[in-house]
């Protein structure tokens, strides 16, 4: 999405697990970039048997749909990290409405302060990072250090996934990233200690 465009009211869909067919009606700002709906399918689908049974940890979170589609999915808790005040009410309404209270918290933080303190769990989780547009356009330094703080943090066998646009992918830190393109949407995904195994193609393959 690009900072002209105008505050547009839309519906997203969570696509699989208990909440399957459920609707998100949000308002979608300038400030922020939605994930199309085939780069959470194509997400999902590789991280594949890591989602149940862990902590997710929606980053930038937003509208909150990647932590909704986990919990959805079985993870075992979901973390919202959002800042704006309005965004993380919404995603605890949401919570509300679909009696997940016991699987979601809402952190309102900023993103960046949070990875400074996280204190990670010992054992596996995923983080799903998609940064506001202002953030790789105008702080991709910041970003990029922000990758490797969490990186560093996580447990071996933890996956880190980065949604991103433009070239800032090729500068991510030192893993081994599963890059894959669906038109101008970048999706990155890393397992710490280890490698993925090849599963859904990019758009372009």
């Amino acid at each position: 999405m690009t900072k002209n465009m105008q505050p547009a009211k839309v519906e997203i869909r969570i696509v699989a697990g208990s909440l399957r067919g459920r609707r998100l009606t949000c308002i979608v700002n300038p400030e922020l970039r939605p994930t199309p709906q085939r780069v959470r399918e194509a997400l999902f689908s590789i991280l594949g048997n890591a989602v149940p049974n862990r902590p997710f940890y929606d980053i930038f979170a937003g509208t909150g749909i990647h932590g909704l589609e986990a919990i959805s999915r079985g993870a075992s808790e979901g973390f919202f990290v959002e800042r704006d005040p309005k965004l993380a009410a919404e995603i605890e309404k949401n919570l509300h409405k679909y009696n997940i209270t016991d699987k979601g918290q809402v952190i309102r933080n900023d993103a960046y302060r949070w990875a400074d303190r996280w204190l990670p769990p010992q054992k596996p989780v995923n983080l799903f990072l998609s940064p506001p547009f202002e953030d790789l356009v105008h702080n991709p330094d910041r970003f990029i250090e922000l990758v490797r703080i969490l990186l560093e943090k996580i447990p071996d066998e933890s996956t880190i996934s980065v949604q991103t646009e433009g070239d800032i992918a090729q500068s991510l830190p030192l893993a081994v990233w599963d890059t894959r393109t669906y038109g101008r949407n970048i999706l990155s995904i890393a397992v710490k200690g280890d490698s993925l195994p090849e599963s859904v193609p990019s758009e372009n393959e």
